[in-house]
């Protein structure tokens, strides 16, 4: 047994050791490199984008508004006497000029016939006042009557015609007083319940108002604007209960019913109080509403939209997409590159869910609507369009329905055609 090693062995002992530990060395190092945690790149974030749409923007008040009849008439008697009839029924509709209540004509009707007689005892004695003037004058002038015979011939005549004049007068007095015994209403519409009864004294001395009548198949709508209202519509060079044929559109209003439902027809602004309430900061402002199912009911609040201006051409974006911090409104709008810019817009006024801009935006740009909360400007994101609407799926879902349905309903009708050619036996 050797003791001690040759020069040539030790080399090749530490060529051995040398090896194993570049080997191990080799190892060690693959697997710090393959186990060490690597640094990883953060993922783009998903952002919902929309392009800034352009078109005409309409802009509306909302105001709480009440219900006006455009002509609310009182029927009242006229002269004094016992109601005897009523010639219509209550709540129906009646014409301009038609009789609905009869007072007891009596009265009135002797009166009448005393006048009428007195006016042709009058007129009977102009006729022998005139003849007796005209047998005076050539006597006169014969000189066979004197001055003084002419002067009383010619006074009695003047007499008796001021008489004939005075019983006129009086029996066209007792005539109207006659047909006045006879109530008919004033204007066309609706008439309200009876306010006497049968045999009631009206009149002067009794109850005068008898009913009311209604004129509501256009109705009128009366609301309130502020002043800060009719400061904006300064601004815009509108003139509110004004109608201005070089606009395109008209001020017109939409009113709410109770039911929460939207009434069909519209109304156009005719007037607008020209001072402010300073107890209320506010100004009445009149529409005119055709009413012709009598929906609408004098005296009924409702609610009242009221176009106020019309922007041609507007750049509008949804409110969601716009933060509003004390700086000033910004968006997030994706360039070309995938990647958001912070920028800073002019907010104008807001209709629905969506912003008039004003400044800042042009139309086309891709403006972030979801997930900005997460985004810092240059950063890069991955666009998604926004999700259809419902209206848009209940839209494609019935074409769908009807497209399953037409093609349902042709190989039955391919059957009955089957059968209809089949020979018959």
């Amino acid at each position: 047994m050797k003791l001690f090693l040759s020069k040539r062995e030790l080399k090749l002992k530490r060529k051995r050791v040398i090896m194993m530990v570049a080997c191990m060395a080799v190892l060690l190092a693959g697997y710090i490199i393959f186990t060490w945690p690597k640094k990883v790149q953060p993922e783009a974030p998903t952002v919902i984008v929309a392009p800034a749409e352009k078109g005409d923007v309409e802009i509306y008040g909302e105001y709480v508004g009440r219900i006006r009849a455009q002509q609310f008439v009182e029927v009242r008697a006229r002269v004094e006497g016992y109601l005897e009839s009523m010639l219509f029924a209550e709540g129906t509709y009646v014409t301009k000029n038609q009789v609905l209540f009869v007072i007891n004509r009596d009265q009135y009707s002797a009166k009448a016939d005393k006048a009428r007689a007195q006016l042709k005892k009058d007129e009977a004695q102009a006729l022998k006042a005139k003849r007796d003037l005209e047998r005076i004058r050539p006597l006169y002038a014969q000189n066979a009557a004197s001055q003084l015979d002419l002067d009383n011939a010619q006074a009695a005549y003047e007499t008796a015609e001021a008489s004939v004049a005075m019983s006129q007068a009086d029996l066209d007095q007792a005539e109207l007083e006659l047909g006045y015994t006879l109530v008919r209403s004033p204007l066309s519409g609706h008439i309200s319940e009876r306010n006497v009864d049968l045999g009631t004294l009206v009149g002067p001395g009794g109850k005068s108002l008898l009913a009311t009548v209604v004129k509501s198949d256009t109705v009128l709508v009366d609301f309130s604007m502020t002043a800060l209202d009719y400061l904006k519509s300064k601004e815009r060079n509108i003139e509110i209960g004004r109608q201005d044929s070089s606009r395109s559109w008209q001020p017109n209003i939409t009113i709410t019913l109770a039911d929460n439902t939207v009434y069909p027809y519209k109304g156009y602004v005719d007037f607008a109080e020209p001072q402010v309430d300073p107890q209320t900061g506010t100004f009445s402002v009149r529409a005119e509403m055709p009413n012709p199912n009598r929906v609408l009911l004098p005296g009924q609040f409702t609610k009242v939209k009221l176009l106020l201006d019309v922007r041609e051409g507007a750049v509008a974006v949804p409110q969601k997409a716009v933060t509003i911090e004390k700086g000033g409104a910004y968006i997030f709008v994706m360039r070309r590159d995938s990647t958001v810019e912070k920028r800073f817009i002019e907010l104008g006024p807001e209709f629905g869910n969506n912003w008039v801009i004003e400044r800042g935006l042009i139309a086309g740009e891709q403006v972030v609507t979801e997930g900005f909360h997460k985004l810092t400007p240059g950063m890069k994101v991955r666009p998604q369009a926004p999700a259809p609407k419902k209206e848009d799926d209940e839209r494609q879902s019935d074409s769908l329905n009807k497209k399953s349905a037409s093609k349902s309903s042709e190989p039955a009708a391919s059957e009955n055609k089957a059968k209809d050619n089949k020979p018959v036996k």
